[in-house]
């Protein structure tokens, strides 16, 4: 049965669109869950940017990449988000992921904020092959508060629905703020 967790969630939706030979972004590493899924799907062939601009992120990533025999498929890289486009051309990356907040466990006075993830997505769609998934973890409320998720949600609901699917799903029970997955497909 499907968890429905927020991460598990965007892992059912990113194993449809993540083959063999693909290639993926895990644009914030944090502790390397989604790395090291992404490496788990694109296989031998394929390969796996991990940008974070903490280095305790990228050791936790690096850490699990090592511990799982996934380390060859990666790329791990000390830099924001939005500067992915130095490191890979447009149109040449078949799934992005996002996990918004700050890194679990870590300072939480170092988090992604409103008008560098929203830069940071604009720059993903454009590095997206068509067909191509960008998933974003959106988080409010606690230490991030309400202003991040808003420009992000105002961001993508005025894509063009004729270049883009946007599929944002609710946890519609929930108390307490909880996460919001946000799926794009490039059409």
């Amino acid at each position: 049965m499907l968890n429905l967790q927020i991460t598990q969630l965007c892992h059912h939706f990113i194993n449809e669109y993540v083959a063999e030979g693909s290639v993926c972004i895990d644009a914030t590493a944090g502790n390397g869950y989604d790395t090291a899924f992404l490496c788990s799907l694109v296989g031998d062939s394929g390969h796996v940017l991990a940008f974070d601009i903490q280095q305790k992120a990228l050791d936790n990533t690096a850490a699990r990449l090592l511990k799982l025999g996934l380390s060859d498929r990666a790329e791990i890289i000390r830099d924001s988000h939005c500067n992915m486009h130095k490191y890979t051309p447009e149109a040449s990356v078949d799934c992005i992921v996002f996990n918004f907040g700050y890194l679990p466990d870590g300072d939480h006075s170092v988090c992604t904020h409103a008008d560098t993830s929203v830069a940071a997505i604009n720059t993903a769609l454009s590095l997206l092959k068509k067909g191509g998934l960008l998933s974003l973890c959106v988080y409010s409320g606690g230490d991030t508060g309400f202003e991040e998720k808003t420009a992000i949600l105002n961001f993508v609901k005025g894509l063009s629905q004729k270049q883009y699917t946007v599929l944002r799903i609710d946890y519609y029970n929930k108390s307490n703020n909880p996460p919001m997955p946000v799926m794009i497909i490039k059409l």
